[in-house]
């Protein structure tokens, strides 16, 4: 993540909407990944073309996204949403907001990667987003369980992974060291791309050597795993422990990890620090800074008496995984 500053020369963070320091109101583009100063009448004016805040700014200030023109449309992150939660409800809109934050988060990598980023609305192959409640936070709702997941495109997250005390007893239940609502933005988004980036024949084969075949049984898989996920002692060779569901539940685990490490790198190198890096393209001088990164990122956590950041260990085969992640990203 990029660091921001506004005219008057204090720092401004990706979520500000506006300048802490002297008020103004900022906006973010993400054709060039730059925060603006808005006007009065909402409006930015970018290299002489006209921009305005996102509509979902001037309705609901869940957005900070600038859009091209003049009129109050739907910035390229909001323009994605299939479903939102029914904001009449309580914390429902709090809720919203932090899953809006993740995502532009999310996409930000994304378009900082180069990767396509084509809506459903345009394209029936393309990405969506739904965010809905069950029965367990919302008697008055249709849906007894909602999971997290993806579908052909469209990633479902349930709105409960908003709110940070229902997210922490998730965590515990489920005994995952690592559990954030940005995670699961992440992880989701790769189930999408495995679809687009595993294109062919020869790579299909080369990810299968290396996370196993996609084509087992998906249900049986994860049915297998819940009834025996007590009991079952988590393989050092895979980066985490629901990585064992299933091939392709590997796959977006080392995708999500991939997306972790590049946006970290990037935000500590704009701080300056030897162990951040920005030349993404470069395997070899990320893992090294990664490593570092993380140690460090590790050691201060434990210093706050806090646990620790990223507590995960990356084995040789996980490792094998990143740079053919990578790989596909950035094809030689």
């Amino acid at each position: 993540m990029k660091n921001f500053s506004c005219t008057c020369g204090h720092i401004l963070f990706f979520e500000n909407t506006q300048c802490l320091s002297c008020g103004k109101a900022v906006g973010f583009n993400p054709t060039d990944s730059n925060m603006y100063p808005v006007e009065s009448d909402n409006s930015v004016h970018i290299r002489g073309e006209v921009h305005s805040l996102c509509k979902n700014s001037d309705d609901y200030d869940v957005c900070n996204w600038l859009v091209p023109g003049n009129k109050s449309r739907y910035c390229i992150s909001c323009e994605l949403n299939h479903t939102i939660p029914n904001l009449m409800a309580e914390n429902r809109r709090r809720w919203w907001k932090s899953l809006e934050q993740a995502k532009r988060r999310l996409l930000y990598s994304l378009l900082s990667l180069n990767l396509p980023i084509v809506g459903k609305h345009l394209d029936k192959r393309g990405l969506a987003f739904e965010f809905i409640e069950d029965k367990r936070t919302n008697p008055g709702v249709f849906e007894d369980h909602v999971n997290t997941g993806h579908d052909d495109g469209l990633i479902t997250i349930n709105i409960a992974e908003a709110d940070r005390v229902s997210r922490e007893i998730t965590r515990q239940y489920t005994g995952e060291l690592y559990r954030t609502l940005l995670g699961h933005f992440r992880h989701e988004s790769g189930h999408y791309y495995f679809t687009y980036l595993v294109s062919n024949d020869v790579l299909k084969q080369q990810c299968r050597e290396l996370f196993g075949d996609e084509r087992n049984d998906y249900g049986a898989a994860l049915t297998y795993y819940y009834e025996n996920k007590s009991t079952m002692a988590k393989n050092p060779e895979l980066i985490s422990h629901y990585a064992q569901a299933h091939p392709v539940e590997d796959w977006a685990e080392v995708w999500s990890h991939y997306l972790h490490m590049v946006d970290t790198l990037e935000t500590a190198a704009e701080f300056s620090m030897q162990q951040g890096s920005t030349h993404l393209d470069d395997i070899d001088e990320l893992l090294i800074k990664w490593s570092e990164l993380s140690i460090m990122l590790n050691s201060l956590n434990r210093s706050m008496g806090l646990e620790d950041a990223y507590p995960f260990i990356l084995s040789e085969q996980t490792l094998k995984k990143l740079r053919f992640v990578h790989g596909l990203i950035y094809p030689s």
